[in-house]
């Protein structure tokens, strides 16, 4: 009886996918919650609460999906383990939406060098650098307004004999990388388990090109900012 509603550790390995071996390991190591919820009825035998087979689910995925560290496992399982689940539900939905989108307007090597005047060696320098990300489809929506961008520059002047090179796009993606951290860490934490995953998943979405005017638009202020500042004004 004092049993009931909990299962052995032969039980939570099979329910859960994950070996007994590893899941003693997460024990030891603290993820899976505090030890008065394990009922240990001899020095050999214990009962774990049904709830650890979505925990233990849910540790093993961050470790193979995410590549996670157990220690920072153990901290967001040890905050709040279903709020955890949420997050990576509301992750993995963004990133099927974001593939789907990408894989459906995929536009060939051929195309975009024909329409954008862009040199080979440019595109593949730009590839090299992980810049442009094109499979065997050709180049996503994302990769080909960075070649129009690039296109639209070198139309205006930036050259390379005066000192532009494509190792410029490092610098912007250098400074952009916190930034973009930190937005998804501000845009998870503030919407997982506050409103249904599509909806979050469709806030996400629709806040992509205002974002990327205000981006601009602070980006235009700040320049001209600084060559006021240049100029002491």
């Amino acid at each position: 009886m004092a049993a009931a509603g909990m299962l052995k550790m032969s039980e939570l390995a099979e329910r859960s996918g994950v070996s007994a071996g590893t899941i003693k390991h997460y024990l030891r190591e603290g993820l899976l919650g505090l030890d008065q919820e394990v009922l240990r009825t001899s020095r050999n035998m214990a009962y774990y609460p049904e709830d650890f087979v979505q925990r233990i689910q849910l540790i093993k995925r961050l470790q193979e999906e995410r590549f996670m560290p157990l220690r920072v496992i153990r901290d967001m399982v040890a905050q709040d383990p279903e709020r955890a689940a949420r997050l990576i539900e509301l992750e993995d939905r963004i990133l099927e939406r974001a593939i789907e989108a990408r894989e459906s307007g995929r536009v060939s090597r051929a195309n975009v060098r024909e329409t954008y005047d862009m040199p080979d060696n440019v595109l593949d320098r730009l590839d090299e650098l992980g810049v442009l990300t094109p499979n065997a489809r050709g180049y996503d929506a994302d990769d080909v307004a960075i070649i129009a961008a690039i296109s639209r520059f070198r139309a205006g002047g930036y050259e390379q004999s005066i000192g532009f090179t494509v190792y410029d796009t490092l610098r912007y993606r250098e400074a952009l990388a916190p930034l973009v951290q930190e937005e998804v860490t501000l845009l998870l934490n503030r919407l997982a388990g506050e409103v249904e995953v599509e909806r979050a998943v469709q806030i996400i979405s629709s806040g992509a090109e205002p974002l990327r005017e205000l981006i601009g638009a602070m980006h235009s202020k700040l320049l001209l900012a600084e060559l006021g500042r240049h100029r002491g004004l």
